[in-house]
């Protein structure tokens, strides 16, 4: 679904973020993107949206990212950004769920079809009228999820989806996430919500690959997560 084939990345410092970097993901993979601040986890997504000009070549679906094939690339990707408010830009929920599919020409049935269908999956009826000012970080993060759900993206990219919840709003948004059919990469700093999410992680350090592997076996590892400056999950850290 996708792939990165020798991807080189650097900002206008000349301080590389990515380097000589490969990976494939499978359709229908969770896999989380790991490592401290800085490591090139949120270059690699601006990298997978053509936000940024690579060296190498970087594959959706097949599909080399370049400016020609932008607007195929990005139907085949839908990008819940970290904060929501950034992303939640209409008054209501509904106005938000049905501004993208609008843009794209959908017809207007469809849109309604699908806006239910996404709202109903999520357990989230009740929020379609609801104004975006007045629902909460929980609420707003279940519901950027589902603007983007609209759109039927073949793969989801997540940065960050459970910073700053409580445990109520966390817990509900990772029942959300496992159940998504959708290929999944997901940049996280929380650990426990990795593990209880992914089957594989991708361990990031100075924009090369440190680890790649099952999610289990890496995330226990403690010396390899202390060399990449992380720490053991919570849930692990006291056994």
């Amino acid at each position: 679904m996708i792939e990165f084939q020798n991807v080189s990345f650097a900002y206008e410092s000349g301080v590389p973020v990515l380097e000589d970097l490969s990976f494939t993901i499978r359709d229908g993979e969770a896999v989380g993107l790991i490592g401290a601040n800085g490591a090139g986890k949120s270059t690699i997504f601006k990298a997978m949206l053509g936000l940024i000009p690579v060296s190498g070549t970087v594959l959706v679906d097949g599909v080399p990212v370049n400016r020609k094939n932008l607007p195929e690339v990005r139907r085949k990707l839908g990008y819940v950004l970290q904060n929501s408010d950034n992303q939640m830009f209409m008054p209501t929920v509904y106005e938000d769920m049905r501004f993208a599919p609008g843009n794209y020409g959908l017809p207007p049935e469809e849109t309604e079809r699908r806006i239910s269908q996404v709202l109903a999956q999520l357990g989230l009826t009740e929020l379609r009228d609801r104004y975006n000012h007045k629902i909460s970080g929980g609420e707003k993060r279940m519901a950027a999820i589902a603007t983007i759900l609209v759109m039927q993206p073949e793969a989801l990219l997540m940065d960050e989806p459970t910073t700053a919840l409580d445990p109520a709003n966390r817990r509900a948004v990772i029942r959300t996430i496992n159940g998504l059919e959708q290929t999944k990469l997901i940049a996280s700093h929380d650990l426990d919500m990795v593990l209880d999410t992914c089957s594989r992680v991708i361990l990031l350090h100075r924009g090369h690959i440190a680890a790649d592997g099952r999610a289990e076996d890496i995330l226990r590892d403690q010396a390899l997560l202390e060399a990449n400056h992380l720490e053991l999950p919570l849930c692990l850290a006291g056994r």
